[in-house]
């Protein structure tokens, strides 16, 4: 749902501004290459010290490069499989870079254990999501299911939590259990789109099967 309607508004929103990087002659690639750098730096960067307020300030803002980078490719008509590939393999990156910043906060100056491994279960998991659907359509299955927390959802989630809970540095009270519990909530929901994208996967190479062997009894 987040990725429906949230990209269809800042993509109107982004336009201008993809044009005028267009215009400057800057690159789709480029954009890229700054946006995922930014947020690495910004997670691995304030994360880690627990300036969870000044980092989800600092991801946000070049987690909006992944909308513009698409936005200039199609204005410019070069919208290409490159591209594509480098848009998402550093969309993992950034990913891990977050929930890696996270594991470091909670394995040092946070002291819990418990929320480390949950946060490094987070990392892991969201790569594990968008392995399965890649996975399954390389070997020629649609994965006609999205699942219920997807990269925009897990992001929303875990940067609204942290942000908000970073304010507590400001004096705000009662806003630092946000982050443990929105991490609990992407562990749980990204469990869920894993079994449903695998279930998903082994239903429709069943179906192929079915069909596969139905075409050689018939022959």
């Amino acid at each position: 749902m987040l990725n429906k309607y949230a990209r269809a508004f800042f993509t109107r929103v982004l336009t201008p501004f993809a044009a005028m990087l267009l215009r400057w002659g800057v690159s789709p690639d480029a954009v890229t290459l700054i946006g995922t750098a930014g947020s690495v730096a910004g997670a691995l960067v304030f994360f880690p010290r627990g300036e969870f307020f000044w980092g989800t300030i600092t991801i946000t803002l070049f987690i909006f490069s992944d909308l513009v980078d698409g936005n200039m490719a199609r204005q410019a008509g070069r919208s290409s499989k490159w591209g594509a590939f480098l848009d998402s393999t550093l969309d993992r990156v950034a990913d891990a870079a977050i929930f890696g910043g996270l594991a470091l906060w909670y394995a040092g100056t946070g002291n819990n254990d418990l929320l480390c491994a949950v946060s490094v279960f987070c990392l892991a998991s969201g790569q594990v999501v968008s392995y399965t659907k890649a996975r399954g359509e390389s070997l020629g299955f649609p994965v006609n299911v999205n699942g219920l927390v997807e990269r925009a959802e897990r992001l929303v989630i875990s940067l609204v939590a942290a942000g908000v809970a970073g304010l507590s540095a400001f004096g705000l009270p009662y806003v630092e259990w946000l982050l443990p519990f929105a991490l609990w909530v992407v562990a749980a929901g990204s469990l869920v789109t894993v079994m449903q994208r695998i279930l998903t996967v082994r239903r429709e190479a069943q179906e192929a099967d079915r069909e596969t062997a139905g075409v050689e009894g018939a022959a």
